[in-house]
């Protein structure tokens, strides 16, 4: 009993230095960004409004080269961030070319969501395996060893084997 006290503590540990980390690595910035790393991240997150499943980075169609030259010049002019560059991109064509789903409002559910399910999934079977262990005290009862000798085609009444 002793042992698992002390694993409990570990374990918490991990757990908060995961979360810890990743929040980090998730939030970090990697510094000043030129203006073509900038466009080139733009354009990732935007789907082609001609191709299919292709963003406007890889595809060379018209619409793509005309987004990408609208991003350039976006960037060039240093008024907007990038998430602002993006919206009105979205905005122009309804929100229906974002390759990620936007973080606010009906859109961030996607994210949420399946994450929110998960979560609650594995407490649920935690819970579940916990009850049936403390319910499940591991001693066979009289009965259960006589069906167990009956469906094994054992006599039920030959005590020799208990």
């Amino acid at each position: 009993m002793m042992k698992k006290l002390k694993s409990w503590p570990v374990w918490m540990l991990m757990g908060l230095l995961v979360v810890a980390l990743l929040t980090v690595g998730t939030t970090r910035d990697s510094g000043p960004l030129t203006q073509s790393d900038r466009i080139d991240a733009i354009t990732k997150r935007i789907a082609c409004p001609t191709c299919d499943g292709e963003s406007v980075f890889v595809s060379r169609a018209t619409a793509a080269e005309s987004i990408r030259n609208q991003v350039a010049r976006d960037v060039a002019a240093g008024t907007m961030s990038d998430n602002q560059i993006i919206g009105s991109i979205a905005d122009t064509f309804q929100g229906k070319i974002l390759l990620v789903p936007r973080a606010t409002g009906v859109d961030s559910l996607v994210w949420i969501l399946p994450i929110a399910v998960l979560v609650c999934a594995v407490a649920g079977l935690f819970v579940a395996f916990r009850r049936w262990k403390r319910n499940n005290s591991g001693d066979a009862t009289a009965e259960d060893i006589a069906l167990v000798k009956r469906l094994l085609g054992e006599d039920p009444t030959d005590e020799e084997n208990v």
